[in-house]
């Protein structure tokens, strides 16, 4: 065994994935996981704990694998995260724990992100769940949204004896988890479910199909209901668009649509009557991970795909395993390149995209080189669909409605950041509804100084 190297993980085959929506990367097993444990450096002074947001115990839940205790492991996790099988899977880890790995300094890191995934499916496979307080302190608590915020605030206060009750304003519970993130990346049944009924065990109560603002006000809750603190983590689902001639067009959707009937509206599957406009020649504009997951999505629905971004592979803000796997499955990349106009045909339907090249300029204020257009390079895209893929803004129906609660320019909710507390007085929140579209782990994160905030808000009272 060369301890520099990685024990490599096992994978379907791009040519075969590139048909199905069942999970690309298939993980460790037990012996490939001892082994890939076996390279770690225990060290005493852990780099890699300082990059987990939510500051799990590394070391020592490697060092329970490496014995073979993977239940130790597991409670090791569990402690800090509500949300392991879903980490392991889809947390940037080559920027977060792995990037400061010391292993990583002359070889290549730990696989600290396949091995939490291992323990949290092991755990899963073999009936294990976190452990329900023994009583509750009767205080009631609301969490707003079911994502990874609000899953995680939830199940540290449970842990600490609240009365939780979560609010999802969708059908199903799980947030951006089973809206959108696809199923070949996370499995909504096998691994989502799974997380969510660990939450119940621990007696959170979820209501579904209460959209707070409209079925439900957060003064009313406080005020009628006996909630005596509330957590907003509504992530953001509001999408953007780059208001250019044709954007209205049929065949035209942002990316949170497109994926939300896709993942969480089954419209990928014939049993369910809920059609998607799958498209022949598909390009989505944006570069970031949720630009990839749409056109793998696209592409398993049988369409060519194009990922058109402005700026070179080097600015792609996705995930470097993400574009890996979009490559190998096929997806072309249309780089330093604009659109400026959706063609449309005389029934109103997407018939191409007018596009200009572009090349980068120098650094912008987010020190990523600007791209600048290159005079007279328009040509144009022949395609039936586009899928906008610009990023996302909180929906204002929460802030609207709710008096005190002071937004951002960026219509973010403003909170602490140590402890999600806003504008007003026993509410928090945290997440995307306050940082704008981030990623699963920073919700997470963000969750946690939300519990935290709420229980030292309550303990005074």
């Amino acid at each position: 065994m060369d301890v520099l190297k990685k024990v490599p993980v096992r994978e379907q085959d791009a040519k075969v994935r590139a048909t199905n929506f069942e999970e690309v990367c298939l993980g460790y097993n037990i012996e490939e996981a001892k082994e890939e444990a076996s390279r770690c450096l225990k060290c005493k002074n852990a780099k890699c704990m300082t990059g987990c947001p939510v500051s799990i115990e590394i070391p020592k839940f490697i060092k329970e694998v490496e014995e073979g205790n993977i239940e130790e492991a597991y409670k090791t996790i569990s402690q800090s995260s509500a949300l392991p099988a879903v980490c392991g899977r889809v947390c940037p880890q080559e920027s977060q724990c792995e990037g400061v790995c010391i292993r990583g300094i002359k070889g290549e890191p730990i696989s600290i992100g396949k091995l939490e995934r291992f323990v949290a499916d092991w755990a899963r496979e073999n009936g294990i769940s976190p452990e329900k307080p023994e009583k509750t302190n009767g205080r009631k608590v609301a969490v707003i949204g079911s994502g990874p915020a609000g899953v995680t605030c939830a199940g540290d206060l449970a842990k600490l004896g609240y009365e939780v009750t979560i609010f999802e304003a969708l059908h199903e519970p799980g947030g951006v988890l089973v809206y959108g993130i696809p199923e070949f990346r996370l499995p909504k049944e096998g691994v989502v479910k799974p997380e969510i009924e660990n939450l119940k065990k621990l007696g959170v109560k979820i209501e579904t199909n209460v959209v707070i603002g409209k079925s439900t006000t957060i003064d009313a809750l406080m005020e009628e209901e006996g909630f005596e603190a509330v957590f907003i983590g509504s992530g953001a689902g509001l999408p953007k668009f780059m208001g250019i001639p044709g954007e209205n067009a049929n065949g035209v959707f942002s990316a949170n649509e497109y994926l939300t009937r896709s993942n969480l509206m089954k419209a990928f599957s014939e049993d369910y009557d809920t059609p998607i406009v799958a498209g022949k020649k598909v390009a989505v504009v944006g570069g970031g991970n949720v630009a990839m997951d749409a056109a793998r999505t696209a592409l398993r629905l049988g369409a060519e795909v194009h990922i058109v971004y402005r700026r070179s592979e080097e600015e792609l803000p996705a995930r470097v395993e993400e574009v890996h796997h979009a490559k190998e499955e096929g997806i072309i990349f249309d780089l330093l390149t604009n659109p400026v106009e959706i063609l449309v045909d005389e029934n109103g339907w997407v018939k191409g995209m007018k596009c200009v090249r572009m090349e980068l300029g120098e650094p912008d204020a987010s020190g990523r080189r600007r791209p600048v257009m290159i005079p007279d390079s328009e040509f144009e895209l022949e395609l039936d669909t586009v899928i906008m893929s610009l990023g996302t803004s909180p929906n204002p129906l929460i802030s609207s409605t709710t008096d005190g609660l002071e937004i951002n320019k960026h219509k973010c909710i403003i909170a602490e950041a140590e402890n999600g507390q806003t504008t007003k007085e026993g509410v928090f929140a945290g997440g995307d509804a306050v940082t704008g579209a981030a990623t699963v782990i920073l919700a997470m994160e963000a969750g946690k100084a939300g519990a935290k905030g709420i229980h030292e808000y309550l303990s005074k009272k």
